[in-house]
């Protein structure tokens, strides 16, 4: 009996036992859990974030950039990174940060226009940005960065455009109102009045051309040349440009010579091209002294997106300087206004001419020295389907060296063979439409 009561007291001793080192052992589980691991030490930024906050930051157009209490970045887009907006892990413009502070204090939502350096650049170019900070949650602030330098730009660009427009009608219409007066004076007068009628004619002339071209540009600016596309003869548009501009070359004496444009085909709006080789043709005739010569050259060259077709007007007048070279694609703007007007220019032609590259896939390139002349090189892509499998006519291009004069020597494509007579071998004028 006592051995039989010696095992059970023994036997709940062990359960008793038991029981304890199984709960010692679940709260020390449960403590371990608690405990924070090294992970969870380090703050995560999509946990500080309100939910779905960092996806929407991250579709935004915006440079985005969250604060927290104490200033610090907790989330930014590449594009802050990118326009300098932060660094070292702070935000970097003060006038922003003092914004961000303002609206944690008082939460209240802010916007500002700023001008900032830019990055990168020697020069005195800034960023135009506009600012808008908000508070975001209890702790947190937004701030979202808008550059607005391209759409300052372009505003600058149209007020530029309307204002030489403006200038542009005023002047013959001011001239025709001027000369109607004059006759009208002058009504004794028969000689006077044809005089004074042929100047009516000249600036009526100008005012057409000069609305002529800006609905040519507008129509550039904003059609799709290809949606009308056909092959088109090279060889064609040059003897189209040759006929336009035959009358001033012969009245000035300039002989215009043209070669290596048989079986060449560019793909494109025959309409457009040939205005814009026209241009480039009349240019050179208008700006070239009396008794000189313009060449004509085309050629078909290699390029890694397929093959292009190079057609290059050059010309032997007095050049174009180098800080002009930079700006005679702009609309109205002209190397010399008092040649131009004498000449009848608008200042739209080597805008056109620069619209109707860029829009068939191609580009327009120009090449001058002072005293030499200029060669402006169209370069469009080919009409490869239609392409004439034939040997390149060499002969042409020699011919037309010949006839036109020295080349650049520092174009290495020019001391090609073939593109002797296309490369710079004369240069051009002031070049403007």
């Amino acid at each position: 009996m006592d051995v039989n009561a010696a095992v059970a007291a023994a036997a709940a001793i062990a359960g008793v036992c038991t029981g304890v080192i199984a709960m010692l052992a679940f709260r020390w589980s449960e403590r371990d859990q608690k405990r924070p691991t090294r992970t969870s030490l380090r703050p995560d930024v999509t946990a500080v974030l309100p939910p779905g906050v960092d996806t929407v930051l991250s579709v935004l157009r915006s440079s985005a950039v969250v604060l927290d209490e104490g200033d610090a970045v907790v989330k930014a887009s590449s594009a802050a990174y990118a326009l300098g907006l932060v660094r070292g892990g702070k935000l970097a413009v003060e006038p922003m940060l003092q914004m961000a502070r303002d609206t944690r204090r008082d939460g209240e939502i802010r916007q500002v226009e700023l001008d900032l350096p830019r990055r990168g650049t020697g020069r005195g170019e800034a960023l135009a940005v506009s600012a808008r900070v908000a508070p975001l949650g209890s702790r947190l602030v937004l701030l979202l960065v808008e550059d607005l330098t391209e759409a300052r730009r372009i505003e600058a660009v149209r007020r530029d455009f309307v204002a030489n427009v403006s200038h542009e009608l005023k002047t013959p219409v001011g001239a025709l109102s001027l000369l109607s007066e004059a006759v009208m004076d002058a009504a004794d007068d028969p000689e006077a009045v044809e005089r004074f009628a042929g100047r009516m004619q000249i600036e009526a002339t100008r005012l057409t051309n000069l609305v002529q071209e800006l609905i040519d540009l507008s129509r550039v600016q904003n059609d799709d040349p290809l949606e009308d596309a056909e092959p088109v003869r090279v060889d064609e548009l040059v003897t189209e440009a040759i006929d336009r501009c035959r009358h001033q070359a012969g009245t000035k004496q300039i002989t215009m010579a043209a070669g290596g444009t048989a079986d060449l085909f560019v793909w494109g709006n025959r309409g457009q091209l040939a205005a814009a080789l026209g241009n480039l043709v009349e240019n050179a005739v208008n700006y070239s002294p009396a008794r000189t010569r313009v060449g004509i050259a085309g050629r078909r060259v290699n390029a890694p997106g397929g093959d292009l077709i190079e057609i290059a007007v050059t010309d032997q007048g007095i050049g174009i300087s180098d800080k002009d070279k930079d700006r005679i694609f702009e609309r109205f703007y002209r190397v010399d206004p008092a040649r131009s007007r004498a000449t009848g220019g608008t200042g739209l032609g080597l805008a056109i001419v620069k619209h109707v590259a860029a829009s068939h896939g191609g580009e327009v390139t120009v090449w001058s020295s002072e005293g030499q002349g200029s060669t402006f090189t169209l370069r469009l892509p080919e009409a490869g389907s239609v392409r004439a499998r034939k040997p390149f006519p060499g002969a042409d291009f020699d011919q037309l060296e010949a006839s036109t004069g020295p080349h650049d020597p520092h174009d290495s494509a020019s001391n090609h063979p073939e593109a002797r007579a296309t490369r710079e071998p004369l240069p051009a004028p002031e070049v403007l439409p």
